[in-house]
Formats: C-alpha cells, structure tokens, sequence
C-alpha cells in the first residue's frame, strides 16, 4: 500500500485515481471516462468576468408572471 501511495505521489495522482486505472487497465476498460481529462486550473471563472446577461429581480418577478398567467388561461 506505501509504495501504490508512493507512485500516485509521483504521478501527481491520488491513490483512488491510480486504483481506479490498475483495475480498469486490468479489466480492460479506457482509464480514463470520457470526457474526463486531466485536471482544471481554479478558478474557471475569472474574478473580473461579467455576467453575459443582466437579469434583475424585476426581470425575474415578470417570468413567474407570465408563467403563472399561462397556466391559469390553460385551465
């Protein structure tokens, strides 16, 4: 078990993600699950983004409004 910790260090890795590939690779399964590739960099959102749109809590009340009007005439 120290040397299975000791090589998911070297390899950056934690020690579920090397037991995971050791028997997915002794089943014969991809390593990996698609889709899922390496690590991501925190955050993924710059603190300096702005939101692409600007919804207000007006905007909001008015949705809901319009949702509960189109159910009720439905009936």
């Amino acid at each position: 078990m120290r040397a299975a910790k000791a090589r998911a260090a070297e390899r950056g890795e934690s020690l579920k993600d090397l037991v995971n590939r050791a028997v997915a690779h002794e089943v014969g399964l991809p390593a990996t699950p698609e889709g899922k590739r390496g690590r991501v960099t925190l955050p993924l959102i710059a603190r300096d983004a702005r939101p692409a749109v600007l919804v207000t809590n007006e905007d909001i009340a008015d949705a809901f409004d319009a949702e509960d009007i189109e159910r009720h005439a439905a009936q």
